[in-house]
């Protein structure tokens, strides 16, 4: 962005980009953890209740830990 849109931006909405960016990159991380908390959740209730196996289990959490470690590379770099 130029200077003048930097300034324009800023004066319209009360905030810098930079700090938009930070919050925009903040929320998507809140739901990934918030949906990854209710997914590793329900699968270890499921497992309790012996509807699922472990290896399912262990597949929903590395499918968890993969989409997280993916989206911090391609966000955060």
């Amino acid at each position: 962005m130029t200077a003048a849109q930097q300034a324009a931006f800023q004066a319209h909405g009360g905030f810098t980009p930079a700090r938009m960016a930070t919050l925009l990159l903040s929320g998507v991380f809140a739901v990934l953890l918030l949906w990854g908390a209710w997914a590793i959740r329900t699968a270890y209730t499921g497992w309790a209740e012996q509807r699922l196996g472990s290896w399912q289990v262990v597949g929903v959490v590395m499918r968890f830990v993969a989409l997280y470690l993916v989206l911090t590379f391609f966000l955060l770099s």
